[in-house]
């Protein structure tokens, strides 16, 4: 028999408490609190998180209403460094305002967040921005550079905006790189502000862009979010951030011990054994598991 800790309690290692402890202090956590403290809020909502997604079908209160997670993904390594909550009615463009610019960084945006103005604030801070252009803006063609296109890459222009606002909005030229998926053979034209990476590296960053999509996924389904213990904006933000943390907190699992599984089984894993006392790194490196056979997810394709 083993003696040791149990599964949970060697997870908890991984969490920053010191950070933790700082977070309280910041947001005054502790304020008019008795005896259930915030850590214990915590790991009660944390364990709850784990079991469930192991129990599907468990359901709590419902009411109609719709919440966005706005992130920002760190694609080095899958993690949210930004993620604001906000209602279903706030469209993805007004939380550019709000995003914290780090020179030399390369944003990838989705095709909503297309505003000239706010993608010549990003240019104007001296970082990078990859998005997709819609079918009917105007631009002035200036100049292409060659390409290979064997590779994709149809097209690498150099291009200025037409209209009185669009000009107004963004003054200076942009980069134009139409690519085609050989593949599936579908057509795609992104807009940039980078003019030194290679026209297929950045149809090739644009991929990456599933990354958030995958990290969606797995909030949406694997951590079993379809319901909610409460509906107050508090409860559901509560809540929304708990999944959140055990989300970053399995990346990090996965990342410390160099477990091969994906983020999914590892949940999995966990979700089984998290009262076992059983060696952690051992648990996640011997256990048999099957990859289920039919993929639940019901995400759309990013290039759709």
């Amino acid at each position: 028999m083993n003696f040791g800790k149990t599964v949970f309690a060697q997870l908890l290692k991984f969490l920053p408490i010191y950070e933790f402890r700082k977070c309280i202090q910041r947001y005054q956590g502790t304020y008019k609190v008795q005896t259930f403290s915030c850590w214990d809020q915590f790991l009660d909502s944390t364990l709850i998180d784990l079991c469930l997604s192991l129990f599907p079908w468990a359901q709590f209160r419902k009411r109609k209403a719709a919440v966005k997670l706005h992130t920002l993904l760190d694609l080095r390594g899958n993690i949210p460094t930004l993620i604001i909550i906000t209602q279903g009615k706030i469209h993805d463009v007004n939380i550019l305002d709000e995003l914290p610019l780090e020179a030399g960084a390369i944003y990838i945006l989705d095709r909503g967040c297309l505003d000239f103005g706010r993608l010549y604030t990003i240019h104007r801070s001296s970082a990078f921005f990859i998005t997709r252009a819609k079918s009917n803006f105007d631009f002035q063609h200036l100049y292409s550079q060659p390409v290979d296109k064997t590779t994709g890459v149809q097209a690498d222009q150099i291009i200025t905006l037409q209209g009185f606002y669009a000009q107004k909005d963004y003054p200076e030229k942009l980069r134009r790189i139409r690519y085609v998926d050989l593949e599936n053979n579908r057509r795609f034209v992104f807009l940039t502000n980078n003019s030194s990476l290679p026209a297929l590296t950045i149809a090739e960053l644009y991929h990456c862009r599933w990354q958030i999509e995958l990290f969606f996924k797995w909030i949406k389904q694997h951590l079993r979010m379809k319901a909610f213990y409460g509906t107050s904006e508090n409860a559901v933000k509560t809540q929304i951030w708990i999944a959140i943390a055990v989300y970053v907190l399995v990346a990090i699992v996965k990342k410390r011990l160099k477990i091969d599984h994906s983020l999914y089984t590892i949940l999995q894993i966990l979700s089984v054994s998290l009262f076992e006392k059983t060696a952690l790194y051992q648990l996640l490196t011997n256990f048999k598991y099957k990859l289920p056979t039919e993929d639940p997810s019901n995400q759309l394709n990013l290039f759709t």
